[in-house]
Parts: structure tokens; sequence; C-alpha cells
């Protein structure tokens, strides 16, 4: 009998590598992809993208499904998941439209809240637009405060951060240090261990840091992070599926390199042997400083940190959309 696999969120190297993985393996099933826009977003672009227009991400990074499935086992379905009706034997997954899809194995990557300029509305009808008002206002604005970290152009540019470094302290101290120098290098101000609490509106501002400092600005942007898209699941199932940030507890993704172990899971679950268990994977990182240049950390062997050549090599020039294509089918 075939098996309903439903996969919420369609994540690039999440969900749609798990779809088009087990359409490819799992012929027999009918896979069900489930997100709220028509399309799969390359990340790593959205910094530059809603600064600049001077590029095509807009057409290339913004990837639609229909490459996605390998056999036509599979469904795209555009759509908010309003909440899960679990049972022993599986359950189903109710749209805010009402509408229902069964399951017999659920897969959940929805996802995370964004905010500020990359926080893109749900309607991929009024995209154009934003992307369009985010430009004009970075286009205006001398002066930006950039509240946790995040994309500059030919601006008087302050990044306010809470840690004692760039990023976090899974990296070493050497790579935040070297993130840090590298980004004075370019004129930008870093300013650490102080913060922005509240965010204020578009336009020529004061903002006062929680220690007391003054910065002129034109435009405050939140590069805060994102928070996970999990509220439905803790209605539906229960406070206790998820950690204490909120996300997915025996999720464990990071990205594309786990879809693999969560595809071999469900065939095996299917086929009613045994599962493996993930096993963590080394840290790994490329933040880029433009298009020419930033830092790598590679969390094996005694820590490898490489600089500018690998990020530009690697990610810079690119943002790796003509990987997250690949992964999509184009």
């Amino acid at each position: 009998m075939s098996k309903n696999i439903v996969i919420v969120g369609a994540g690039i190297g999440g969900g749609s590598t798990v779809a088009r993985t087990l359409s490819t393996k799992l012929p027999s099933a009918k896979i069900t992809l489930i997100n709220p826009r028509p399309y799969a977003i390359s990340l790593p672009t959205l910094p530059r993208m809603t600064v600049s227009d001077g590029n095509d991400l807009f057409n290339t990074a913004l990837i639609p499904f229909d490459k996605l499935f390998t056999k036509p086992n599979g469904t795209f379905v555009e759509g908010v998941v309003e909440s899960i009706q679990a049972n022993k034997e599986g359950g189903s997954v109710v749209l805010a439209d009402g509408q229902q899809f069964p399951y017999d194995v659920l897969v959940l990557a929805p996802g995370s809240h964004w905010e500020g300029p990359v926080e893109f509305p749900i309607d991929s009808t009024a995209v154009p637009a934003f992307l369009a008002e985010q430009r004009a206002q970075f286009k205006k604005a001398q002066k930006i405060v950039l509240v946790g970290g995040g994309a500059v152009g030919e601006k008087e540019v302050t990044i306010v951060h809470g840690d004692t470094g760039i990023m976090n302290s899974t990296y070493p101290a050497g790579f935040r240090k070297g993130l840090t120098k590298s980004l004075e290098a370019r004129g930008i101000n870093v300013l650490l261990g102080d913060y922005v609490d509240e965010i204020p509106a578009p336009g020529p501002t004061t903002v006062k840091t929680r220690k007391g400092s003054v910065l002129d600005a034109d435009l405050v942007v939140a590069t805060r992070g994102p928070r996970p898209r999990t509220e439905f699941v803790a209605k539906s199932l229960g406070a206790a599926t998820l950690d204490e940030r909120n996300q997915i507890k025996k999720q464990v993704m990071k990205a594309g390199a786990h879809a693999a172990i969560v595809s071999a899971n469900i065939i095996a679950y299917l086929s009613k042997r045994p599962l493996k268990p993930y096993k963590g994977s080394f840290e790994i990182i490329v933040v880029t400083n433009g298009k020419g240049g930033g830092q790598g950390y590679l969390g094996f062997l005694w820590g490898i940190t490489l600089g500018d050549w690998f990020a530009r090599l690697v990610k810079a020039k690119t943002l790796l959309v003509p990987m997250s294509r690949g992964f999509m089918g184009y």
C-alpha cells in the first residue's frame, strides 16, 4: 500500500532536499510538500538582494518547485500549516484554508521567522513591492545601524553586537577576531558587548544603546537572526516537542548535510528496518564581507580558519545560488 509522506517547509537543503531524495528512492510513496510561498529562497542571498538591485538574485534565488520531484509521486501545495492532528498510526496536517493532508510519516522543517528587511511577506505577490521598499531605504540612508551584524555598501555602518565578538562562542576566538578586523578594515564600526533593545521605525533617528552609547542613524536594521517558525507544532503536539529555544526536538538538521540521514531513516522506518542515530557533524561556516572577501571556519582537526580567497571562491561571488538551484533540480 502506498504511504503518505507530508513535508512541512521547503527550505533548500532541508525540506526540499528530503522531498527530492524520497521522490527518487520511494517511487511508490505519495509525497506532499507544503510551503507558504510557491518557491524556495536561497537564504544566503537575502542581505544582498534586499540592499541592492545591482544583481539578478530576484530571478535566480527564488526557485520554484516545478523541477524538484524526480518521479510523478510528488505534489507541491502552497499553504500555511495551522495545526497537526496526530494519532498512533499517523495523522493529518491542517492548513489555514481548511485543507487536510493525511500522513503516515510527517517531516517538520518549517523554517524561521526573520526580522526587518529579510522577513519576506508570506503573500508572494507582495514580495516585489517589499523588495523595492527595502532597497529604497538602504539607498537613501547614509548612517546605518545593524543590530546583530549584516550586509553593507558604501555607507557609514555601525554593527551593535551583544557578545564579546562577532558571531557567537560556537566559533573560536581567533576566527571571531579575524571577522571583526576584516569588517573594521572596510570602515565599519563594530560595537561589541552592547545592545539595542528596541528597533525604531524607518527614518532618521538617534539610537541609545543599553550601555549609553548614542548613535545617529538614518536606518536601524534588525539583524539578530531568526526564531523558529514552530508555533503550530507546540499548539498541536505540546510544548514538550520543542527545546528551550523553541526548536523541534530530534530534528537534528544542519541544512542539506542532514537531509540524507532524515531520508534514510524514513525509508528504513517504512521498510521496518532499524533507524540510524544522528551522530553530529563538525561546525562549518563561511561569512562573506562584500563580493570579494570574508572568512571561513572548518571545525575539524585543530579548527581551520580561511580568509578572503576562500570566502570569495566558495560563497562571496555567487552566494551559493548555483548550488541551491542544483538542489532544486535546475
